[in-house]
């Protein structure tokens, strides 16, 4: 796939964060689990757990000049499926770690709203960004992956996944996934970029609080 056919094809982003947590993303920049695990000098008992193994509920982080930041949790997935969708080729291990060096973008707010509406996250509020696709998608091309499945779910059923599972930009089968899935169907799933974005304000147009399908606050954008 080309970078510009990408751009056209998927003009905005999303991304799901926790509520209240825009400040300290304008500030830091929008982290993977093991960047903010650093940023915050997390112990090495605590980094351990948190990178290499399933995080059943968000565990907050505190440091005395960055303050408090929420490393969430990873309800949608758990060890038994992913032994199931791995089918021995990687650990469950392996695939939290290699989750834990990206963060992850939505290319439809379909998938977005989706997510908003889970049953584990429905009920609370979030920080949901929106971003511009085209100068995040040019500047950080070489650390950009992408991903025919929702990477971090098993449940209900889980799908097969492994180390193909996230392929760069110009090596995605995007004309093979797009004639399998059809018109209605997602060619790519999700994005994902290596480690995270530390100028990630650049990129931002809206910054929404919401609940469920409900925009409780319009915080940047119109």
């Amino acid at each position: 796939m080309q970078i510009d056919d990408l751009i056209a094809r998927y003009p905005r982003l999303y991304h799901m964060a926790e509520d209240g947590s825009w400040a300290s993303i304008k500030r830091d920049g929008l982290l993977s689990t093991r960047a903010l695990l650093d940023h915050y000098e997390v112990d090495e008992k605590t980094k351990a757990r948190l990178y290499s193994h399933h995080r059943p509920e968000s565990v907050t982080l505190s440091h005395p000049a960055y303050g408090r930041a929420v490393v969430r949790d990873q309800k949608p997935m758990d060890d038994r499926g992913l032994e199931r969708a791995l089918g021995g080729a990687l650990t469950p291990r392996a695939w939290y770690e290699l989750l834990n060096d990206r963060v992850f973008f939505w290319l439809t707010e379909e998938r977005l709203t989706r997510l908003l509406g889970a049953r584990a996250y429905r009920s609370r509020q979030h920080t949901v960004l929106t971003l511009d696709s085209a100068p995040l998608i040019r500047k950080y091309a070489a650390r950009i992956t992408l991903s025919p499945i929702n990477s971090g779910c098993t449940k209900p059923m889980p799908q097969p996944r492994g180390l193909s599972t996230f392929r760069r930009v110009a090596d995605y089968p995007f004309d093979a996934m797009l004639a399998k899935r059809g018109a209605r169907g997602d060619p790519i799933v999700e994005l994902a970029i290596d480690s995270g974005v530390g100028d990630i304000a650049q990129y931002v147009i809206r910054v929404e609080q919401r609940r469920g399908p409900e925009v409780l606050e319009v915080l940047l954008g119109g």
